[in-house]
């Protein structure tokens, strides 16, 4: 587990903790339980990144589990330094619904908001955390 004092590594608000345990409450069948929603991120799109989210039902290696307002999310052991205090929440708007990142380490994203470009944390940015 990753852990600094007073930081945690992702956050939920209110609406984005109600979403998560609708969606874990309607999870299919698996043949392991839905243990939360997995986040992370990966290469692709015009920016250079982009967020993921699936159904986990396993913990990894150095994946960081996040249990905040009784829902839970995994976070990829590759994305926690991309996704370190970032505030995870969802809006609904007339035509859409969607999770939305408030990274402090997101530096700029594209026209469409399918991607964007992420800069991990340093060891020196940690250190001083």
């Amino acid at each position: 587990m990753f852990s600094i004092p007073g930081l945690k590594v992702v956050s939920l608000t209110d609406a984005a903790a109600a979403r998560i345990r609708a969606i874990m409450a309607q999870a299919p069948a698996g043949e392991a339980p839905a243990l939360g929603l997995r986040v992370g991120v990966k290469k692709g799109g015009c920016a250079g990144m982009e967020y993921t989210f699936d159904i986990a039902r396993e913990i990894g290696k150095g994946d960081e589990v996040v249990t905040d307002k009784e829902a839970t999310v995994v976070v990829d052991a590759k994305a926690v330094l991309f996704l370190l205090g970032t505030e995870l929440d969802f809006k609904t708007d007339r035509f859409s619904s969607t999770f939305v990142f408030n990274n402090p380490n997101q530096v700029s994203a594209c026209g469409c908001g399918e991607s964007v470009e992420i800069k991990p944390r340093s060891e020196g940015a940690l250190a001083a955390s």
